[in-house]
């Protein structure tokens, strides 16, 4: 046990040293007077003052920001109560838990039945001046060692009476008190809750008779270790109990603070059975309850700040711990009287600077006043310029990145399987599958449309679950989703037009060209090329996801439109009119009147659905057939109603739009306030499915024909016309081939830009990955992939960037124990192959699912389409920069980036990203396609040049800033320690509850 510097061992300021007159700012050796008055000044940011206080020097030691930047110690948490002493008339007084903190207070409300919702402590600075001054004039016991509270109790009177604060008979009084019974608010069931409500009356009496009743249990009671509360806490969480009250034999307050050596479990004390580390204590005379119960709320919230909490887990003497409260001090904000109701409680904020970046900045606040300058050179900035993470740092050897990706990625290879073993894996399974074989019908179909069914959806399913199975197997980050995306659409549309054009073999030319892209990606590989996606900033990726978010909504709503078409609508439908309205089936002839021949025998049957044959000749009743066989057998359609189709287009429509609200409402379900958590986060898990089936159970109930999906039935080609290997030659000349390398550079880029550019969002560090990233071993197992969907005709596949999030979205990991009040932590994101392999050896099987899957409506899978951009496209920056534009300024959010970039930068910045994707949406839908691969590089040069047009200080904070050289890194290194350490202002902002739930960009 150790006494602290106020017990009797030396008087206040007796062992002040004498200040260094230099004013280093190592450890300092003098104190801080403790007769002063003024005991938050703030010296370390004072006006008066060219040095950093003591008590930031001595709290910045405790804290180890001297020397070797030893790191906050990870401690348990802290689960802090409070409990007041109550006097009810002629009975005895008890202990009653009035407040608890784990992050935030919670109170007991008035009646003492319920717990308040957890809010922001907020304290009167005056008690924290009397709590400085509690501990100056108290007992402070560090590392005692003592197994239950009674010893505890006496250890600390028998100091006091020591040092002549407490007599004998004061001391038997006070440890009698602080033994009486504990009550605590425990959650019970309501019909406990109401008969404890009827009968607590007669409890207190019998409680009144039986003096054992009355005393504090020396183990923890059975509701205190049954307590469901304890679920909420971590495991490891240690106590801090506070004792506050008022009493009628004593002259001056009984002052205690007590760290103990080993937290022990003090019986019944506290309200869930768990070890104690601090023991608070506060016995004062009558008429003051009012300044002791505050003294208790702030001891309570300092202990419930980490930074002190560190300074009370390590100090020393009581100097340490006061200089732990001025730096809290230091530190606080205050609110004027009358411009805040105190009655208000405030709600905890969604996120809050950790305590490496409060010590961070404590650290650079000290090293600014040692080095007499207030701002360090790169402080200006958002933060440094982009380090190279491991998986870019070049080897400078032929396939040194890819034997690197190897090596880091076959330590997990074992672990990408049974970390599957998740039901949010399923969940991510059904819905990964219904998007893959969306999106293999939807491109397929187009596709299809574009090269006239050499590549259609049976070619779209198998290229699918071949490529994506190999992928997962063998890729360096398996989350990732193959598919045909839109690039690679327009330039396989601009390829057959080309051939068809020029009279070329469309597949052996395609082939050559596979081969040749095949060998620039391994050539890529082999120079680790893939370093330069490093050039590759928020202003490039929010353009090109920008696109594809785009493509997504704009294929969707295109797709919903057509149906217009197909199910034509009567918009000049009147119900005045009704009487009017019919369409009836006639024959060419006069008298509606023909004969049934041998050509029309088998038609007209199955129209009747007759089960007995009918002669070569007998009189055909026109009136009874249905529109598919009036057309067949050449009669006409007569009647006002004939070309429409009443119902399907809106009830599409309906599928379409409800399927994207209820997959929105659902995936937001887990942030509501209804059920508990685990119901609510199944049913967001599930979010897709639910909305799929549900939306699928309306369609079936309506029973209208809304078009279905439509699943292949026959492993053949979709066109008769090829087989399914395809051969270099015999269709073209031979120079053929080697011309093919030309479009095959073009479309290499384009490659490039598409897989990489996926390849860095997915694996950006905000997301927390663990396994490490492969882009090397991912280019590579593409461009193997192209080599066999070339000789197969099968589609080229490149990442998915949209499916590729959502497939991350889906199996992020948060943390399940959270103290009340404070948000789920994101834990980052289940990484194994096991959900990808799945879904594409299902998507290969959905052929044998065809009469499953025929029953999904297409507008609920046009409506997933829906969902997957709109939430893809609302969580890049770019789209919040465009609302900016028509936000006046006093309604404008108080977005970090506008505090310290001019809104007409921030306005010009977002116009040429507009002016950019604008270009290559044009370029995309127009015959200049040929060059879309070009202007997707371009994309980078264009970042480059706007560095004209804005400061770095500007960039910092609206883009990332771009690599330098190599030498003038290594010349900024001591630099840029401390700005990437400290990381962006912003960074607390990193994973915002934003739909999709997951960042696209780097914000």
């Amino acid at each position: 046990m150790r006494l602290g510097g106020n017990e009797g061992l030396a008087a206040p300021g007796e062992n002040q040293a004498p200040q260094d007159e230099e004013h280093n700012c190592g450890r300092s050796e003098g104190l801080r007077s403790r007769n002063s008055l003024i005991i938050s000044h703030a010296s370390n940011r004072s006006i008066f003052s060219a040095r950093v206080s003591a008590a930031a020097e001595r709290a910045g030691f405790t804290l180890g920001m001297d020397g070797d930047e030893e790191p906050l110690l990870d401690w348990p948490l802290l689960f802090i109560q409070l409990s007041e002493l109550f006097h009810h008339g002629d009975r005895e007084p008890e202990w009653r838990q009035t407040a608890r903190w784990i992050k935030f207070e919670e109170k007991v409300e008035d009646g003492g039945e319920r717990w308040s919702k957890p809010h922001v402590t907020t304290l009167s600075l005056h008690s924290l001046f009397e709590l400085r001054t509690c501990l100056e004039k108290g007992t402070v016991l560090f590392d005692l060692e003592a197994n239950t509270f009674k010893q505890i109790i006496e250890t600390a009177a028998n100091v006091q009476i020591t040092n002549n604060t407490l007599t004998p008979e004061q001391k038997e009084k006070v440890v009698n008190i602080l033994l009486r019974r504990h009550l605590h608010l425990i959650a019970k069931p309501r019909h406990r809750m109401l008969a404890r409500s009827g009968n607590c009356s007669c409890c207190a009496k019998r409680a009144t008779k039986k003096g054992s009743a009355l005393e504090l249990s020396d183990s923890p009671l059975q509701e205190q270790l049954n307590n469901k509360f304890k679920r909420k806490i971590s495991e490891g969480t240690e106590v801090a109990n506070i004792l506050v009250g008022e009493v009628d034999f004593l002259e001056r307050p009984f002052i205690a603070f007590i760290r103990l050596q080993e937290a022990v479990v003090l019986g019944a004390l506290t309200e869930v059975a768990l070890p104690s580390r601090f023991v608070f204590i506060l016995l004062g005379p009558k008429a003051k309850l009012r300044a002791y119960h505050e003294i208790g709320r702030a001891i309570s919230t300092l202990l419930c700040d980490e930074i002190f909490q560190n300074v009370a887990r390590k100090a020393l003497n009581t100097s340490e711990l006061i200089e732990g409260i001025d730096e809290f001090l230091d530190e606080l904000t205050v609110l004027p009287p009358g411009k805040l109701d105190p009655t208000v409680r405030i709600q905890p904020p969604k996120f809050v600077p950790s305590p490496q970046k409060r010590k961070l900045m404590l650290d650079r606040e000290s090293k600014a006043h040692c080095n007499g300058s207030s701002h360090h050179h790169d402080e200006r900035l958002a933060h440094g310029h982009q380090q190279v993470s491991e998986e870019l740092k070049r080897t400078g050897r032929l396939f040194g990145g890819l034997i690197q990706d190897i090596r880091r990625k076959a330590p997990w290879y074992l672990s990408d399987f049974y970390d599957a073993l998740h039901l949010q894996c399923f969940a991510a399974i059904l819905f990964i599958y219904l998007a893959t074989v969306t999106n293999a019908i939807t491109f397929g179909g187009m596709l299809g449309d574009a090269t006239d069914n050499m590549q259609g959806v049976l070619e779209s399913f198998l290229g699918t679950a071949i490529a994506g199975a190999i992928f997962c197997l063998f890729s360096g980050q398996p989350l990732t989703i193959l598919s045909s995306t839109g690039p690679v659409l327009v330039f396989e549309r601009i390829l057959y037009s080309f051939s068809v054009d020029y009279d070329l073999h469309y597949l052996e030319f395609r082939l050559w060209i596979g081969l040749w892209v095949a060998f620039y990606c391994i050539l890529l590989v082999a120079t680790e090329a893939s370093y330069l996606v490093q050039y590759f900033t928020r202003f490039t990726e929010e353009g090109f996801c920008a696109l594809i978010s785009c493509i997504f909504i704009y294929d969707a709503c295109k797709k919903m439109v057509a149906l217009t078409d197909s199910f034509p609508i009567n918009w000049v439908y009147s119900i005045n009119n009704v009487t009017v309205y019919s369409c009836g089936c006639f024959s060419s002839s006069a008298d509606n009147q023909s004969v049934l021949n041998k050509t029309t025998f088998d038609v007209y049957n199955s129209s009747m659905n007759s089960s007995s044959f009918l002669l070569n000749e007998q009189p055909l009743n026109w009136s009874m057939l249905t529109r598919k066989d009036c057309l067949n057998l050449g009669g006409l359609l007569v009647g006002n109603s004939c070309n429409y189709v009443p119902d399907v287009t809106f009830m599409s429509f309906m599928l379409f739009f409800g399927t994207f609200v209820c997959c929105t409402m659902l995936k937001n379900f887990k942030t509501c306030r209804y059920f508990p958590t685990s119901v609510r986060k199944l049913v967001s898990d599930f979010s897709i499915i639910a909305a799929i089936l549900i939306f699928c159970g309306i369609d079936a109930y309506c029973g209208l024909e809304t078009p279905k999906l439509i699943v292949p039935t026959e492993f053949k080609p979709t066109n008769p016309n090829r087989g399914w290997i395809v051969y270099p030659f015999g269709g073209n000349a031979w120079w053929i081939s080697l011309m093919a390398g030309i479009p095959a550079l073009l479309f290499t880029i384009l490659i490039f830009m598409d897989q990489q550019i996926t390849a860095v969002i997915l694996n950006r560090k905000e997301y927390k990955l663990q396994k490490g990233a492969g882009l090397h071993l991912d280019f590579f197992c593409v461009g193997v992939l192209i080599i066999v969907s070339s000789v197969t005709a099968l589609p080229w596949y490149v990442s998915a960037t949209v499916i590729s999030l959502a497939h991350m979205d889906s199996l992020k990991m948060e943390s399940t124990i959270s103290a009340p009040g404070e948000q789920p932590k994101f834990l980052g994101i289940r990484e194994q192959r096991v959900t990808g392999l799945i879904v594409f050896i299902l998507t290969g099987t959905s052929i044998f699912l065809a009469p499953v899957l025929k029953y999904i409506p297409m507008p609920v899978l046009y409506g997933v389409f829906l969902y997957m951009g709109i939430t893809a496209l609302q969580s890049i920056q770019f789209l919040d920069r465009l609302k900016l534009l028509l936000m006046p300024a006093k309604h404008q959010p108080d977005l970090i980036y506008l505090r310290h970039v001019p809104l007409r930068r921030v306005h010009l910045f977002t116009f040429i990203q507009m002016s950019c994707l604008a270009l290559l949406w044009t370029l995309k839908s127009t015959a200049a396609a040929i060059i879309f691969p070009l202007m997707l590089l371009a994309l980078v040069g264009i970042r480059k040049a706007i560095e004209c047009l804005f400061s770095l200080h500007d960039l910092s904070w609206l883009d990332d800033l771009m690599p330098e050289k190599e030498k003038k890194e290594e010349e900024d290194q001591p630099m840029k320690h401390e700005p990437d350490s400290m990381d962006i202002e912003d960074s607390e902002l990193l994973y915002q509850e934003k739909a999709p739930e997951i960042n696209i960009s780097v914000n």
